[in-house]
């Protein structure tokens, strides 16, 4: 069995703007899984950025 590792990872704070539609649809899909709006915008950038064809 591997020893367990735990890794900090460095995170940073921004700000961005969205129209409210955008917040207000990113808040609604929050509250149905049960995700912070911060992880849900996290993992939406993580999949865009993994499946953006160049």
């Amino acid at each position: 069995m591997n020893d367990f590792k735990p890794i900090k990872q460095e995170k940073t704070v921004i700000s961005i703007r969205l129209d409210l539609d955008m917040l207000k649809a990113i808040d609604e899909l929050s509250a149905e899984t049960d995700i912070s709006r911060n992880e849900l915008i996290v993992q939406c950038i993580g999949y865009a950025l993994k499946n953006y064809q160049r």
